[in-house]
């Protein structure tokens, strides 16, 4: 699992000349996993058949696969609830297919751009699950925030404020352990982290760096 998962480096123009970014002209091709080619019959999509099929996108003039999350997820919004970034989903294969599959797309002259998640995680990211201890150093790694003065936690209209989110309803939800809300601006599985921390910063650098 320690083979280079990074996209392949643009080549400098013979005459010197400063090239255009490599994605300038590009054929992205966008690849929906879980519905693109299943090779186990489990009727899932999956990296091997991704790869599997590689030969064939090439013939179509494609220079760059983009790939729908297929990190570690409950999968409450189709992957988008990332619990383990450094993880393929089972549904998905494991972090050794992902290695067949980029050895093989780079072999072919393809490259490879990951749909990475970084707004939220999962709510069974172990981020998060420290987070709800405010004496955890990851305390303040999601956005937290009492109830609404003069409310009862946990109540209907105890909410910080009135913030809605994208997918209905509060983008509040309160956390028992904790005894405070977390900011959801999707589903109440996606808590929002708190990219002002500049520890939350580091972890997420840390993680792209993993993969490069």
């Amino acid at each position: 699992t320690d083979f280079n998962r990074s996209v392949l480096p643009d080549a400098v123009r013979s005459n010197g000349a400063t090239p255009n970014p490599w994605w300038a002209n590009a054929v992205v091709y966008q690849i929906y996993p879980r519905s693109f080619q299943d090779t186990n019959g489990d009727g899932i999509g999956d990296l091997k058949g991704i790869t599997s099929r590689l030969d064939y996108l090439a013939d179509l003039g494609v220079d760059v696969l983009w790939l729908s999350p297929v990190y570690r997820s409950p999968q409450d919004d189709n992957g988008y609830d990332i619990s383990d970034y450094q993880d393929i989903d089972p549904l998905f294969g494991t972090l050794e297919d992902m290695d067949e599959l980029l050895a093989e797309a780079h072999r072919r002259g393809l490259k490879i751009v990951m749909d990475l998640v970084v707004n939220h995680t999962s709510d069974e990211h172990a981020w998060f699950q420290a987070s709800r201890d405010r004496d955890d150093p990851h305390a303040d790694w999601y956005w937290w925030r009492p109830a609404r003065p003069g409310h009862e936690p946990g109540t209907p209209g105890a909410e910080p404020n009135r913030w809605g989110s994208y997918f209905g309803g509060s983008a509040w939800q309160y956390d028992p352990k904790r005894g405070e809300y977390y900011l959801h601006q999707y589903s109440r599985k996606q808590p929002d982290l708190n990219w002002e921390n500049p520890e939350v910063r580091k972890a997420v650098y840390r993680m792209m760096n993993w993969w490069m």
